[in-house]
């Protein structure tokens, strides 16, 4: 009888995992795009950090969450090798990693909260 009762349910368990690992995933977004924005250097009309944007997609099997920027000068000053200087005191090159790396924490306790059964 219980295993009926599992076999029947088995779809809907996989549905539920699935929409929690997509929740989670927003929410690890959510954390490592906020550390990011520390540390994005700001200009005059703060483009750069306006232009940030966050997707979760579902593909079988997987969840993938994607940050990034729009505007076209994102990649240079986000690369170390192009030496800058910002006039934001918080303002780094590769902040998009570093913020990605100060939030892990955070990070995967969201992930491993989200997909507990």
């Amino acid at each position: 009888m219980s295993r009926a009762r599992v076999v029947n349910k088995l779809p809907q368990f996989v549905a539920s995992v699935h929409d929690r690992a997509e929740r989670g995933m927003t929410q690890a977004l959510i954390l490592g795009a906020s550390e990011a924005s520390v540390l994005t250097p700001i200009g005059d009309t703060s483009n750069l950090i306006n232009s940030q944007y966050k997707a979760v997609r579902r593909i079988p099997g997987k969840v993938i969450g994607t940050v990034g920027y729009t505007v076209s000068y994102a990649l240079p000053v986000h690369d170390p090798d192009h030496p800058q200087t910002f006039r934001r005191a918080s303002a780094q090159k590769e902040f998009l990693r570093k913020g990605f790396e100060n939030a892990e924490p955070n990070i995967r306790a969201v992930l491993k909260g989200s997909l507990k059964t």
